[in-house]
């Protein structure tokens, strides 16, 4: 069975975890701290901030951007579900809009049609690794003064003008979930070129801890575990060469696979994109029976996302602009393997698969 995903680990990492095992500070210290400066370094921002996870990495984001109940976050409603949630967390209301079609990130016009007076930020996600139309999206909100945030849980490495992703905006969201381009076995971190931003959310994640024992605000336990950080350390240095095959992979798929009832994923000028998921989209209705083609012939699927996030039945409540790109794409994609471990011989044999299917 070819796996729809897996995670790129090796001695290396076991190595680092070991050390820090044998060393006994396994959690949040000195590890933390230098994974948190090397990834600074790796988005080109002067700050990172290490969490436990790509959730609360969005949510600290957000609190420190002055984000409160009553306010409103617009987000697209094609994503995972953390990027709407992590706004309802902060008791604010998530404006779910609709995306563009050709790189599958935040409409910039259904942006400003949402717009209103209670309007706080605009959450842009580099959804599969693409970047959003960011010049767009950062005149808007320099426009009408917003917060801009970027969520890059599925884009480490993918840049803009040849500029990092999460560099951009007033801050950006990483997570490092297994399957991951990058992984820290679970974990997430939040970089940002605005120190103030970057001091509260340290003290956010570690209880409103002023200094030792001395707390001036509720925050919470959203910190990283130096064996996490370990992981994440030996996983950056690997991250280029990681994104290179993935993208090779998706190369491979673009160019070989001619079934008239599929479209591959595009790139946009400007934009390298760092493929966490190859999402073709499958015509006229068919693509659960592609999915269990590919099931039949021991290949992996996933669907991502199955339900736009306006239709999910926990913002049920919410009055939403409608989101039809949203709602027809979510019938449409299928992603495909695509991780670095993939042989010549298997994209080979999926490409096949995929041509032969009626």
């Amino acid at each position: 069975m070819i796996p729809i995903a897996k995670p790129f680990i090796g001695e290396e990492e076991i190595q680092a975890v070991s050390k820090v095992m044998r060393s006994g500070m396994i959690a949040s210290g000195e590890e933390v701290t230098l994974f948190e400066k090397e990834f600074a370094e790796f988005c080109g921002t002067k700050e990172a901030i290490a969490t436990n996870n790509g959730t609360t990495a969005l949510h600290t984001g957000l609190l420190v951007c002055g984000i409160r109940p009553g306010d409103e976050v617009i987000v697209p409603s094609f994503t995972f579900i953390a990027t709407a949630t992590s706004v309802s967390m902060c008791g604010a209301h998530p404006v779910m809009v609709d995306i563009s079609e050709d790189s599958f990130g935040i409409s910039p016009d259904a942006i400003i049609e949402a717009i209103t007076p209670k309007t706080k930020a605009v959450m842009g996600v580099h959804l599969f690794g693409h970047p959003c139309n960011i010049p767009a999206i950062m005149d808007i909100c320099e426009e009408h003064q917003l917060f801009f945030i970027e969520d890059c849980a599925q884009a480490h490495g993918a840049t803009y003008s040849g500029k990092q992703v999460g560099s951009f905006g007033s801050l950006g969201c990483f997570s490092f979930y297994p399957t991951k381009n990058m992984t820290t076995g679970e974990g997430g971190i939040i970089t940002t070129n605005d120190s103030s931003l970057a001091a509260h959310a340290r003290k956010l994640i570690n209880h409103g801890q002023e200094k030792k024992y001395l707390h001036t605000e509720i925050g919470y336990n959203y910190r990283m575990t130096n064996i996490c950080a370990a992981i994440g350390r030996v996983q950056l240095k690997k991250i280029d060469s990681i994104n290179c095959a993935r993208m090779r992979n998706a190369a491979y798929y673009s160019k070989n696979l001619c079934h008239s009832g599929i479209i591959t994923p595009q790139t946009l000028n400007q934009c390298s994109h760092v493929f966490h998921q190859y999402v073709i989209r499958v015509k006229d209705g068919k693509r659960d029976d592609l999915a269990s083609w590919l099931l039949k012939h021991d290949i992996g699927s996933a669907v991502h996302y199955p339900v736009p996030v306006h239709e999910q039945p926990v913002f049920s409540g919410l009055s939403n602009p409608p989101c039809p790109v949203s709602s027809r794409l979510a019938q449409e994609v299928l992603s495909l393997p695509v991780y670095p471990g993939l042989s010549e011989d298997e994209l080979n044999y999926i490409c096949n698969v995929i041509n032969r299917w009626s």
